[in-house]
């Protein structure tokens, strides 16, 4: 788009491009796109020219110098739950049956929950740990978490993290299998875990189904926690 601008006001050249000529192509835009749209356009003719002036083609940059319109996102779009809510929605997932035994699909949906609200956790990171990845040091019990580009992130479990985290462990009998998945998936309605990771789809459906039970619809994803 910018180039067939150009062609059209007889600029046939980059060289000649100037900080004007690109003032006036992001004001033009500005009258049929929105400010984001704009502010991405600007950024690419960026990228072009210092793409250019890198590999010596151009002296200079012209579009440096040129201000994109102003646009500010004031709240974001995932939802934010306060802390009573964080708290209303871990007390109100069942960790007991009809018969007083536990309920290691409500224990295993708490212990995941409780992780990503208490070590800001990414529910990527939170689902693919293993047993192994819960462990003592000293006094303390730590998270490992398995980051994007291979990258660890060790936090230490909060008590209330620590303590759903064992209750969910001892319930279901897994301390023993270092190398297995912490997180399961069930077997149809058995309420009996599998030797299945829990996925990023089943923590989202989880959550929908968790948040909708403790009254708090629509207010709940897998990002929420991070950023509450």
């Amino acid at each position: 788009m910018f180039c067939d601008w150009l062609e059209d006001r007889g600029v046939l050249d980059l060289a000649q491009v100037n900080p004007v000529l690109v003032a006036g192509y992001v004001e033009k835009l500005g009258d049929s796109y929105s400010k984001p749209t704009v502010k991405q356009h600007l950024a690419a003719i960026r990228m072009l020219f210092d793409y250019l002036v890198t590999g010596g083609v151009l002296p200079f940059n012209p579009a440096s110098s040129v201000r994109g319109p102003k646009h500010s996102v004031k709240r974001g779009k995932t939802p934010v739950l306060t802390a009573a809510e964080a708290r209303q929605l871990l007390d109100s997932i069942p960790i007991a049956l009809e018969d007083g035994s536990p309920d290691v699909v409500g224990l295993r949906d708490r212990a995941l929950v409780g992780l990503m609200v208490y070590s800001f956790a990414r529910v990527g990171a939170a689902v693919t740990m293993k047993v192994e990845d819960y462990y003592a040091q000293g006094k303390r019990w730590w998270f490992r978490l398995h980051e994007k580009g291979g990258k660890r992130h060790e936090v230490p479990a909060h008590h209330n993290a620590e303590a759903d985290m064992d209750a969910y462990l001892d319930a279901a009998g897994l301390r023993s299998e270092k190398k297995a998945p912490l997180f399961r998936t069930t077997r149809a309605r058995s309420g009996q875990l599998t030797e299945r990771p829990f996925t990023r789809n089943d923590a989202l459906r989880m959550i929908y189904r968790r948040a909708k039970a403790a009254g708090l619809s629509g207010h709940a994803c897998c990002h929420t926690f991070r950023a509450t």
